[in-house]
């Protein structure tokens, strides 16, 4: 004998069993014991949590009469009684369940709707249980409208759906709805527990787990799963033989290629990616599992409670959460969860995993690469040597946008030892060079870039230099203290920086920038004027040069 699947085995016959849903539990029962019913409930959610189920308990404490034939409409259906039993069969005349997937049609509507104007055969209400409602039509929607507000008295309308936006607000005013929530975790593994010790089956609390998290939410998912993780494992249910079967990814890979990442090791990191292809792991659950990791050690790094000590993998969380920034756990999330859509575009999954997970090595914050990679070459630094002159530093001239300089990492054997962007510690720098000789990126770069010097007062004990910024909302502390980091290592003493806004009175390296780029823009658009092949082409066929298009090289 086949034996029943344990979805239909274990779906919950009476209130009391129903799983998760206590809200809606609530509300319906205080109906039935007051006599308070409406006409129609509509139940929304998504797959898996419990609207066909409490359809079949509302039928059945509908039409409920009592193991001893005598009983009333009641919030405790008994089982027992030959309506509860052939509703549970599935053979009960006066409760018909329709799918609206198929049956969508204004014609199928009206031929239920005409058999509804019928008193009930055997129980003492007629309940349509219409599942997928929003697969109607709207000529069906239209045809169901009357009934569905003035039913009669002995017909009561149950609507499901996954799907309530689709759904006319004409038909939602007509109902009282409830939306069931989806399962959490705990709750799924907890009932999973109680269902495998009634079935006598060995299992690992971990298993469970992995089976509850690859349900996403919905009961019948997990135990399905589960059912599949018996037959699998052929004997004890183990974490081992439940990720096998699910293709999911063991934490340990997880938090390898986070320690990976942590210790710029790229070589490493593709050596992890390699052992999950040799495993055929799915990478699209990788990186689901992998921005959920990230999640809990953001979550940690804020609220360090929120990890509980029965997570298996509580320590590593913990450990993690001191070695990530909170910037490096925020970007490491992004980058995950907006690489999932681009695996199928990758060649293969494995590439474009691979991608992500260097894409996450090159893009750390306040960072310019992979660590171990070789450094770009990078133009020679301003030469500023000399005193500034007696104009105003506002005034002094900015170096060409090309000559994007950063510091060298060895100077020459013959460039002077004093930074290159003042001549001596007494004297105010060239903030125009300083700020393009940083090693600065990001956000960082782009508040250097839109600041003038306004003050700049050296002592003994350090410097203070105050600023004048007209976008004084990249001036965040995080940016502000980067920016003292690198002046501190650049002049070899304390810097402290004062910001201040305003509208700087000489022009910023953004300005200077910008206006460079306008001047070569101009002359790019001059040149192709006078070009005679252009002067041709507008001659003979009447062409002229779009606008804005023209863009120096």
């Amino acid at each position: 004998m086949t034996a029943l699947a344990l979805a239909r085995s274990w779906r919950p016959k009476t209130f009391s069993e129903l799983v998760g849903q206590d809200h809606v539990v609530k509300a319906l029962t205080h109906a039935l014991d007051q006599g308070r019913l409406h006409h129609a409930w509509l139940f929304t959610g998504t797959r898996g949590v419990g609207k066909t189920t409490i359809a079949r308990i509302m039928a059945k404490a509908l039409n409920c009469t009592g193991s001893d034939g005598s009983g009333k409409m009641t919030s405790e259906p008994c089982g027992k009684c030959p309506a509860c039993m052939e509703i549970d069969a599935g053979r009960f005349v006066d409760y018909i369940e329709m799918d609206a997937a198929s049956n969508r049609g204004v014609d199928d509507i009206a031929a239920l709707l005409e058999k509804a104007a019928y008193a009930p055969s055997n129980g003492r209400y007629k309940v349509y249980m219409i599942d997928e409602v929003h697969m109607l039509t709207n000529h069906a929607f239209n045809a169901m409208l009357k009934t569905l507000e003035e039913p009669p008295e002995h017909v009561k309308f149950i609507l499901a759906t996954t799907d309530p936006q689709k759904i006319p607000v004409t038909i939602l005013s007509r109902c009282l709805q409830f939306n069931l929530k989806q399962m959490p975790v705990p709750l799924i593994v907890e009932h999973l527990e109680k269902v495998l010790a009634s079935e006598k089956v060995e299992y690992e609390v971990n298993a469970l787990r992995v089976l509850a998290k690859a349900a996403q939410g919905s009961m019948r998912d997990a135990l399905s799963l589960t059912d599949q993780a018996i037959a699998y494992a052929a004997g004890k249910v183990t974490e081992e033989s439940v990720r096998g079967m699910l293709g999911t990814l063991d934490d340990a890979y997880l938090i390898r290629i986070l320690d990976c990442l942590i210790a710029k090791d790229g070589a490493s990191l593709l050596s992890v990616a390699n052992e999950m292809g040799e495993r055929s792991m799915s990478f699209s659950l990788a990186l689901q599992d992998l921005s959920s990791l990230l999640q809990k050690i953001a979550a940690a790094q804020v609220v360090p409670e929120s990890v509980l000590d029965d997570w298996p993998e509580a320590g590593e969380i913990r450990r993690l959460a001191t070695q990530l920034t909170k910037e490096e756990a925020q970007l490491f999330y992004q980058i995950t969860i907006t690489s999932r859509p681009d695996l199928s575009l990758a060649p293969d999954e494995q590439t474009g995993f691979a991608m992500t997970l260097l894409r996450m090595l090159a893009f750390r914050p306040g960072n310019g690469g992979g660590g171990s990679s070789s450094p770009a070459p990078s133009a020679p630094p301003v030469n500023t040597t000399r005193p500034a002159p007696a104009a105003p530093a506002s005034r002094a001239a900015a170096p060409a946008p090309a000559a994007k300089a950063v510091m060298p990492a060895a100077a020459p054997a013959s460039a002077p030892s004093a930074p290159a962007a003042v001549a001596s510690s007494a004297e105010r720098p060239d903030w125009h060079a300083l700020m393009r000789q940083l090693p600065v990126k990001g956000l960082v770069q782009q508040l250097a870039f839109q600041t003038e010097l306004q003050d700049w007062n050296d002592s003994a004990a350090g410097v203070r230099a105050t600023i004048v910024t007209p976008m004084p909302q990249l001036a965040s502390e995080a940016s502000v203290g980067r920016l003292c980091d690198a002046l501190t290592a650049h002049f070899g003493k304390p810097v402290k920086i004062v910001i201040e806004k305003g509208e700087v009175e000489g022009k910023t390296v953004a300005k200077v920038d910008a206006q460079i780029h306008q001047e070569k823009r101009m002359n790019a658009e001059q040149m192709i004027a006078a070009d005679p092949f252009i002067q041709q082409l507008e001659k003979e066929f009447g062409a002229k040069v779009v606008g804005g298009s023209v863009k120096p090289l």
